[in-house]
């Protein structure tokens, strides 16, 4: 399996943090970049918006690490 533990100190942490944090980079990335080209007058739910943005883009992140690990 491509997830495996990483210690720090003989803390175990999951993958998952560090891709959990990409994907809050990238989401905020992108909400500014969609914020900026579509501009405020879209009604939205932001809330919703940003955490399905923020999922999508925590998914791509896991995913597009286990096909550069090679487990795909």
């Amino acid at each position: 399996m491509g997830l495996r533990e990483i210690a720090i100190g003989g803390l175990y942490l999951s993958p998952l943090l560090l891709h959990a944090l990409l994907g809050i980079g990238l989401a905020l990335i992108g909400r500014a970049l969609l914020h900026r080209w579509l501009g405020a007058r879209r009604p939205w739910f932001e809330a919703w918006f940003d955490t399905a943005l923020f999922v999508i883009c925590t998914a791509a992140v896991t995913y597009l690490s286990s096909i550069a690990a090679g487990t795909v």
